[in-house]
């Protein structure tokens, strides 16, 4: 009997899936909310952040390598794109780096490089939204 290849493991399925990226998503806007670090972040966001929540843990699943449910959503846009009308400055382009660099080591990851890979990689593309 011929054995049938199994797909790699994606990102996605290695840190646990969807409770995983939703539990970095909630600590997230958690931080953004209640740190005044993040005073500059949150002033850029609507009042009401269940639709965020929403919109970045479908991002993070798409992006992971998971269900690819957030593009079907936005369709024609990538986070550039999303954010493109947005006035962000590299402060709180670092904000937003900094914000989600704790939320992910407070999800405490089963896989430590991968959340530092995951850490860097997300930093990255906060800070290449800076527009001054």
């Amino acid at each position: 009997m011929a054995s049938q290849a199994q797909t790699p493991a994606t990102p996605y399925d290695l840190i646990g899936g969807h409770p995983t990226l939703q539990r970095v998503v909630e600590r997230f806007y958690d931080l953004m909310e209640q740190d005044p670090a993040y005073a500059e972040l949150r002033a850029l966001h609507a009042p009401e952040l269940a639709p965020m929540r929403h919109s970045l843990t479908g991002f993070l699943a798409a992006w992971s390598g998971g269900p690819r449910d957030w593009h079907t959503e936005n369709p024609g846009k990538c986070m550039m794109s999303a954010h493109k009308g947005i006035a962000i400055s590299a402060a709180v382009a670092e904000q937003w780096a900094d914000a989600m660099t704790r939320a992910i080591a407070d999800a405490d990851l089963p896989h430590a490089d991968l959340s530092a890979e995951m850490t860097e990689l997300l930093a990255r593309m906060a800070r290449s939204m800076a527009r001054n």
